[in-house]
């Protein structure tokens, strides 16, 4: 794991898609998707939730604070934008996976279709 600045707001730590895996599978983790509904709809994170980027403004209160969540999209800036975008709304969030759901299939890690 590693952090970088992403814009001015705190250092965002970053999850290596096995990592992801592991502390989604021991329920230690939520991980939510915020590519498009159409992106996810192709295939997706087993247990993964949908929260597009494009509308986090509006839907990041709802996403659970009791437990840690990590972003993930396609290659992982996205994913990145959205814990800037949790983190300038108060929100806890200040994880995502390195390398987005690209990474986690070179690592043939399982995808729901």
């Amino acid at each position: 794991m590693f952090g970088f600045m992403f814009g001015k707001s705190a250092p965002i730590k970053t999850i290596t898609p096995p990592d992801a895996h592991r502390m989604a599978k021991d329920g230690q983790v939520l991980l939510v998707d915020v590519r498009e509904a159409h992106e996810f709809a192709q295939g997706h994170v087993p247990g993964a939730v949908n929260a597009p980027l494009s509308s986090l403004h509006t839907t990041a209160t709802a996403i659970p604070k009791d437990k840690q969540v990590v972003f993930y999209c396609l290659v992982g800036s996205r994913s990145a934008r959205a814990v800037d975008i949790c983190n300038k709304m108060g929100l806890p969030h200040d994880s995502h996976m390195g390398g987005g759901i690209g990474a986690w299939r070179m690592h043939g890690l399982p995808i729901v279709l």
